[in-house]
């Protein structure tokens, strides 16, 4: 067997994630032949085919697959080593990507990044503040916010916070709406929600709970454009109390009577949790998501209106 280029194996790892080569270029800021050719050369030199060549992309073979698993877990290694070898200066030095519920990450956390970023300024962090399921595996982030702590895989999760959701209103809306003084007189109203075959994970489907078998009329994929709606009089909608205190004009409806609780997890692939970036980060999202109890259980924050019974 030829000696292989262990570089290839970085190409071979964006390839594998991404599926395309274009996308596994930009990535790696390569062009698409360079990544195309690095490919081949791994597969020379191994003597075996890594991927299946489709018109929709590159789908791994079990070669790959078996591939895959190795090829991970030297590029853990290696980030091991830069974190642990790297010096004390360099150690808050780098990249870190952190996924987050488009709720959480826009409404809580981005607010709080600047004071942290202005006391690592060494450090480079992106957020994905989006309403989608993000693989650690894959290496799609490195820390990552959910509502249920993962099942399986080789991760390390933390229960961060509980959090309390409500119903909410504008006023404008309720001038003009039917009487709501049960949770099943919301049947007859313009009901704001999740998209149903595009909710993320079980715990945000949560309409049942308030109402059997109530829908949303208006629906969207995304947490933010639901606040909007509602504080625009475009309907009723559940809505975290963290969220809902950023529009003082919200009114919180049946409020006695619908109050859901779900939590927020923190979870961090078990091989970088000691790397020293990462280990930062989520220690800063543990502090700052801790300290804000009170405003997560809808306390100790400005009264929000409360519907007229």
């Amino acid at each position: 067997m030829e000696r292989f280029d262990w570089d290839d194996l970085r190409f071979f790892l964006a390839v594998a994630r991404s599926g395309r080569l274009t996308s596994a270029a930009r990535r790696l800021g390569a062009d698409h032949a360079t990544v195309s050719r690095r490919i081949s050369s791994l597969e020379t030199s191994l003597k075996a085919k890594l991927f299946e060549r489709r018109p929709q992309g590159y789908a791994l073979t079990p070669h790959g697959e078996r591939l895959l698993a190795k090829a991970e877990s030297m590029e853990t290694d290696a980030l091991s080593i830069q974190s642990e070898i790297g010096g004390a200066d360099m150690a808050l030095s780098g990249v870190v990507r952190v996924g987050a519920p488009d709720g959480f990450g826009t409404s809580f956390l981005a607010p709080r990044l600047a004071t942290f970023m202005a006391a690592s300024p060494a450090l480079e962090l992106q957020l994905v503040a989006m309403p989608r399921l993000l693989s650690l595996s894959k290496r799609e982030a490195d820390v990552a916010i959910t509502l249920a702590p993962p099942k399986e895989g080789k991760i390390v999760a933390r229960k961060l916070v509980d959090y309390r959701l409500g119903l909410f209103a504008s006023p404008s809306y309720l001038a003009d709406a039917p009487a709501l003084t049960e949770p099943d007189d919301l049947h007859g109203h313009a009901v704001i929600g999740y998209i149903d075959d595009l909710i993320f994970t079980p715990e945000l489907d949560y309409l049942d709970e308030v109402s059997r078998g109530l829908r949303a009329r208006t629906q969207s994929s995304n947490l933010n454009a639901q606040m909007a709606m509602v504080a625009a009089g475009g309907g009723v909608c559940v809505l975290p109390h963290f969220m809902a205190q950023r529009h003082a004009g919200l009114v919180q409806v049946l409020a006695d009577k619908v109050s859901i609780q779900r939590s927020f997890w923190l979870v961090v692939h078990a091989d970088l949790k000691d790397v020293a970036r990462v280990r930062t980060t989520v220690d800063f999202i543990v502090r700052e998501t801790r300290a804000a109890r009170a405003l997560f259980q809808g306390e100790g924050q400005p009264a929000l209106a409360q519907a007229a019974e």
